[in-house]
Formats: structure tokens, C-alpha cells, sequence
């Protein structure tokens, strides 16, 4: 029984030695393996306690148990000590030198003007909707006033989709799918589900069958923006045209209108614009929207009293705008994602 009580304190103290020179977590693995591991040192001489006499055993066992515990915590405190060690830098540093910041992102120039533009509209009361993209030719042309043998409805103008079964809600009686040709759509979808008097403004991408070049691409952002109430005259279009694109552009813009086609307003207009950014360029006017008076059988095809309710519908190309306020020659630069493009924004 002596003999074994005196080999305890040794081979604690040569352990815990052992334990704490430990100059990495590998060797720290290896030294517990060799005193407390399955076949350690330590280990073994407690397996020793098997041949000692029922009165012996308790008094052993509470000094082995002793010396365990303080070797366990021995080697927890090492292995807390090299980890953190491990996680400092492998070089010196100098923490009084100022950090470094992560570069952040920034919004698209597209995404800066459609904030810019809904800002504006929201200033003088008007809410976003929205809508989907695959669209019905209903929603997009019927009840728009636009008649089946309208350009637009040709399959070589617009993106029809080849499977009737791509979009199932959306797909009305006799009326095929589309890529939506502008967000007039979301107008009707609107009028629909609410009655007037109603103020929104749709942002969106839109698609149309055009070959891409400095002016054009197959795919683009408009907004458009619906006024419906008792007593709405070109007047109350003519001042939300004038306010949103000084807002945007510059308080010196002018703005004109010219008598033009749509099949969804009547009377209905081209929007021109000049300022001295337009002068610096050469030219006394540039187009920049469509617009007009809500359609009589546009109401009706939503169940509106035309007789009782007017209003006005205008929409424009974000890109155009995007590309006059920062002087930009191609539209394509927009969707290229060149970051030496986008950096500039």
C-alpha cells in the first residue's frame, strides 16, 4: 500500500511538467496519450489499484482521483493557452496603426435614378405597385385599348412564350402569355382590385424584340404613373411632369407637349424636355416621355364610369434618364457589370 501511495505524487508532478512545456496542441495530444491516454503512464498505475485489499482501495482511490482531476484541468488550461496562441497573428503587429475598412458595395446607377424617381413621386402622394413580368395579352393589350392587329401583338415584336402551361394563374379565357411589353400592365391589374380614387406609380423591367445597340436593348426599366380621380384634367398632368423631372434633372427644365398616338389615352402626347444640360448638347429639345388623358374604354374594360371618372397615365425609360443625367453614350454599359463602369456611380 505505501508503495503505491508514494508513486502517485512523482508521476503527477513529472506529468503535469510534461503537460505544461507542451509547445503546440500536437505535442499537448501526444503527452496526454503518453500519461493519461489508454496506455499512459498515469493510467496504468491506476489499473494497479486492482490488486490492492478492499481497506486500501478507498484511500488510494481518492488520492488517484485527486491527482486525475488536477492533470485533466492541467491540460485543459495548456490546451486554452496554445489555441489562443494560435489565433494570434504569426508575424508582429503593430495595433496602434489605424484598420482597414472592407470595400462596400454601392447601388446600380439604375437602382440610384428608380429610388430618385419614386422619391419624387412620393412626395406628392403617389404609392408603388407592382406585377408580374410573364403577362396575359389581356393585361397588356386588350384591356389597354391596343386591338389584335396592333404591331405589338405580332410574335416577331414581342416575346410570346412557346408553353401555355408556363405560368398557369396568370394565363386568362384565350389570352396567351408574354414577357410584358411595359408596366401598363400593373395599371389594369390595379384599376381591377381597387376603386378610385388611385395614385401609383409602377417601376419594372419590360421587354421588347429590339436588337441591341447604343439606344436599344432587348430588355429595360420603365415607370409609369396613373392618376385617377373626379375632375382630372391635362393640367394636373402637365404639373406632376414638370415637378418630377425638375426634381430629377434640375429646377431650370421646361417642358413641352406634342400631340401623339396612343391607343390607351386620348388625347394623348409626347413629352419634351430642355435644360442646359439638353443646350449643352446642341439641341433646343429632347424626348423623354409618352403620356395622356386615360382612355374612356379603358375604364370601362375595368368597370369605371367614365362619365364620372378621369385620368391621366404617363411613363418613361429609366435608362434614358439614367443615361442623360450622367451623360451616358450606350445603354449597353448599364448591364455589361464592368466594375470600372459601375465604380463611377
Amino acid at each position: 500500500m505505501a508503495g503505491f501511495l508514494d508513486e502517485i505524487e512523482p508521476l503527477k508532478q513529472t506529468a503535469l511538467a510534461e503537460l505544461k512545456a507542451a509547445p503546440d496542441l500536437a505535442a499537448l495530444e501526444q503527452t496526454k496519450g503518453a500519461w493519461i491516454g489508454p496506455n499512459g503512464k498515469f493510467t496504468a498505475l491506476m489499473k494497479q489499484m486492482g490488486k490492492l485489499s478492499k481497506e486500501e482501495k478507498p484511500a488510494a482511490g481518492k488520492l488517484v482521483n485527486a491527482a486525475k482531476i488536477e492533470l485533466e484541468a492541467a491540460l485543459a488550461a495548456r490546451r486554452e493557452e496554445l489555441e489562443m496562441a494560435a489565433a494570434l497573428p504569426k508575424h508582429p503587429t503593430d495595433f496602434t496603426l489605424p484598420g482597414r475598412r472592407r470595400a462596400l458595395g454601392k447601388l446600380h446607377p439604375l437602382t440610384q435614378v428608380t429610388d430618385d424617381i419614386v422619391r419624387a413621386f412620393r412626395k406628392i402622394g403617389f404609392a408603388v405597385a407592382d406585377g408580374p413580368e410573364i403577362e396575359d395579352e389581356y393585361h397588356c393589350f386588350d384591356a389597354l385599348n391596343t386591338p389584335a392587329d396592333h404591331p405589338a401583338r405580332d410574335s416577331q415584336d414581342t416575346f410570346y412564350l412557346a408553353t401555355d402551361s408556363a405560368d398557369s394563374k396568370l394565363k386568362t379565357q384565350n389570352s396567351k402569355l408574354l414577357l410584358r411589353t411595359h408596366t401598363s400592365s400593373v395599371q389594369i391589374r390595379v384599376m381591377e382590385k381597387q376603386a378610385p380614387p388611385i395614385r401609383i406609380i409602377v417601376p419594372g423591367r419590360v421587354y421588347r424584340r429590339d436588337n441591341a445597340d447604343a439606344t436599344h436593348n432587348p430588355t429595360f426599366h420603365q415607370i409609369e404613373g396613373l392618376y385617377v380621380d373626379k375632375g382630372v384634367t391635362v393640367g394636373d398632368l402637365k404639373g406632376t411632369v414638370e415637378f418630377v423631372f425638375r426634381e430629377l434633372m434640375g429646377s431650370d427644365v421646361k417642358i413641352r407637349f406634342r400631340p401623339h398616338y396612343f391607343s390607351y389615352t386620348e388625347p394623348s402626347y409626347e413629352i419634351d424636355f430642355t435644360n442646359a444640360l439638353v443646350k449643352k448638347m446642341g439641341k433646343d429639345w429632347l424626348e423623354i416621355a409618352g403620356c395622356g388623358m386615360v382612355h374612356p374604354q379603358v375604364f370601362e374594360n375595368v368597370g369605371y364610369d367614365a362619365a364620372v371618372w378621369t385620368g391621366w397615365a404617363f411613363g418613361f425609360g429609366i435608362e434614358r434618364i439614367a443615361m442623360l443625367r450622367y451623360g451616358i453614350n450606350d445603354i449597353r454599359l448599364f448591364y455589361e457589370n464592368d466594375v470600372r463602369f459601375l465604380k463611377q456611380f
